[in-house]
C-alpha cells in the first residue's frame, strides 16, 4: 500500500517514465518500501516536482523525448545534493554506466530488470539518503558543542534558565526568548530543540533583521516560478524546510506588520501560501522566537501585533546579560581559551588573576559574544602560554572597567539593610514584579520576601 502522498513525514521516491505501464509497474514494485511515491510522465514534469518537493530518490528512465534521464539527474542533484538517482534503461553500455555514475547517479539498472534488483537498489539508495540526512542533522545538533555553542555558567541566573529549558523542551509550544544581543538566545533555542521530540528533524534559523523586507516572505514561505522579477524557478521556504522540526525566528520584532499577519496564520493553523501560488500548504513546525526589544512596548505603539505576541509567548525565557552573572566570567573565559587556542593553533593555557579581575569589572555591553571575541584577540596577541600582559586588552576595556569600579563605589549601599533592600529591588525589576520567581532567585520563601518588602516599604 502506498504511503499517504500528503504525508511529508515519510521519504518520497519520484518515478520518471514515459511509458505508463512501466511507470505503474515500477511504482508497484516500490510500494512495500513505505515511501511516498510521486509519478512523472516526462522529464519536465519531474523537474517541476523536484523544484517543489523534497525527493529522497529518483528512479528515471534514461531515454525519454525532450528532457531525458541525464537532464533529470543533473537537475535533481543540483536541486538537492542528498537526492539519490537511479537510472533505468534498455540501452546500457559500460561507457554510459560509467558516465552516469560520474555525473552523480547512485546506480544504473538495465532493462529488462529483475523486480528484486530494482527493489533492493532503491532500498539501498533510500538508506544512503537517510544516512546522509542523519549525518547532517547530527552535525547540526553537535554544533552546540563543536562550535562552543553552549550556555555556560554556574550562576543562579543561568541555572534558572536551564530549568526553563528543561521544563519547555518536552512540550510542543511556542517559546519567546528575550535578552540583550550576544547573551545567547540562539543557543537556548538550539538546546530547546536538541532536548525536544523534534530533535531528529531540522533546526532552521532566520534573523528577521538581516533579511531585506522585500525578500523575507519568500525566504520564509517560498515562491512559485514567475512570482516576481527574477523568480525563474520555484523555491521552498524555511517553513517547509523545517517541516517536522523547529524554526527559530531571531529579532522577530523586525517583522513587518504584513509579515506578522502571515506568521500569525501559520502559528494558528499551520497553513500558508507560497508567493505567487493559490495552493494552501500545511506544515508541522515548532516556532521559537527571540527578541532584544521589549515587545509589550512595541505592541503599545502598534508596531507589533498583540495577538502574535501572545501566540509567540506561550512560555517566555529571559536570558540575563553577562554583567548580571559576573561569577560566570572566569568559567567562560577559561572555556573560550581552551577552545579558541586549539582552533587558532597557539599554546595558550590560561589567564592571570590580574587580567581576569579587569574582565570581572567590565560591564560587557556585547555580552558573551563580546567576551568570546576579546579572548580570541588576547590569544592572538599573547606571547607565552598565559594571558598576563595588560597590553593585549583594548583601551575601552581597561577604561570602562575602572569607571565601573568608581561607579559601584559611589553607589554602594552603606548598611546591611540597604544592601538587602537594593538586591530585592533589583531582583523584582529583573523578574518584572514576579514575587515567586524573585523569592526563588533570592533563595528565600515567599512569605519572607513579602515581610521584607513591607519592612523596607518597597511596594
Amino acid at each position: 500500500m502506498k504511503a499517504d502522498p500528503t504525508d511529508h513525514g515519510v521519504p518520497a521516491v519520484l518515478v520518471v517514465e514515459d511509458n505508463p505501464t512501466m511507470r505503474e509497474l515500477v511504482a508497484g514494485i516500490l510500494e512495500p518500501l513505505d515511501v511516498r511515491i510521486e509519478l512523472a510522465a516526462d522529464g519536465q514534469v519531474a523537474m517541476d516536482i523536484l523544484e517543489s518537493a523534497d525527493i529522497a530518490v529518483v528512479v528515471t528512465d534514461l531515454k525519454m523525448p525532450g528532457v531525458d534521464g541525464v537532464d533529470v539527474l543533473h537537475f535533481a542533484t543540483a536541486s538537492n545534493a542528498l537526492t539519490q538517482v537511479v537510472l533505468v534503461t534498455g540501452y546500457a553500455t559500460v561507457e554510459s554506466a560509467v558516465e552516469a555514475l560520474k555525473s552523480g547517479a547512485y546506480d544504473y539498472i538495465r532493462k529488462p530488470f529483475d523486480n528484486a534488483e530494482l527493489f533492493h537498489t532503491v532500498k539501498k539508495a533510500l538508506e544512503h539518503y537517510r544516512l546522509s540526512r542523519e549525518n547532517i542533522q547530527l552535525r547540526q545538533a553537535n554544533r552546540i558543542y563543536e562550535d562552543g555553542n553552549q550556555l555556560i555558567g554556574r550562576s543562579r541566573a543561568i541555572a534558572h534558565v536551564w530549568r526553563f529549558v528543561d521544563a519547555t523542551s518536552g512540550y510542543d509550544c511556542s517559546v519567546l526568548i528575550t535578552g540583550e544581543s550576544g547573551s545567547g538566545k540562539e543557543l537556548v533555542a538550539r538546546q530547546i530543540h536538541a532536548q525536544s521530540k523534534r530533535r531528529d528533524a531540522a533546526f532552521v534559523a532566520l534573523n528577521c533583521g538581516a533579511i531585506p523586507e522585500n525578500i523575507i516572505e519568500s525566504e520564509l514561505f517560498g515562491h512559485q516560478k514567475g512570482a516576481f522579477t527574477g523568480a525563474d524557478r520555484s523555491k521552498i521556504g524555511l517553513f517547509e524546510e523545517a517541516h517536522g522540526g523547529t524554526l527559530f525566528l531571531d529579532e522577530v520584532n523586525n517583522a513587518s506588520l504584513a509579515l506578522q499577519v502571515k506568521l500569525l496564520r501559520v502559528l494558528q493553523d499551520g497553513t500558508f501560501y507560497r508567493l505567487g501560488d493559490t495552493k494552501l500548504r500545511s506544515v508541522d513546525v515548532r516556532v521559537l522566537a527571540a527578541t532584544n526589544r521589549v515587545l509589550p512596548a512595541l505592541v503599545e505603539k502598534e508596531l507589533f501585533r498583540e495577538d502574535l505576541y501572545y501566540r509567540l509567548k506561550v512560555i517566555e525565557v529571559s536570558i540575563p546579560p553577562l554583567r548580571e552573572r559576573r561569577e560566570d566570567i572566569p568559567l567562560l573565559t577559561n572555556y573560550f581559551i581552551t577552545r579558541l587556542a586549539r582552533k587558532i593553533g597557539k599554546d595558550v593555557k590560561g589567564i592571570s588573576t590580574e587580567i581576569l579581575s579587569v574582565l570581572m569589572r567590565y560591564d560587557w555591553p556585547g555580552n558573551v559574544r563580546e567576551l568570546e571575541n576579546l579572548v580570541q584577540r588576547m590569544i592572538i596577541l599573547s606571547d607565552g602560554d598565559q594571558i598576563d600582559d595588560r597590553g593585549v586588552l583594548p583601551p575601552e576595556i581597561t577604561h570602562r572597567s575602572a569607571h565601573s569600579v568608581r561607579a559601584l563605589d559611589f553607589m554602594e549601599p552603606k548598611s546591611l539593610e540597604e544592601i538587602e533592600a537594593y538586591f530585592i529591588i533589583k531582583t523584582l525589576r529583573e523578574t518584572e514584579g514576579n514575587r515567586s520567581l524573585a523569592a526563588e532567585i533570592l533563595d528565600i520563601d515567599k512569605s519572607t520576601l513579602w515581610r521584607k518588602i513591607k519592612r523596607y516599604e518597597l511596594e
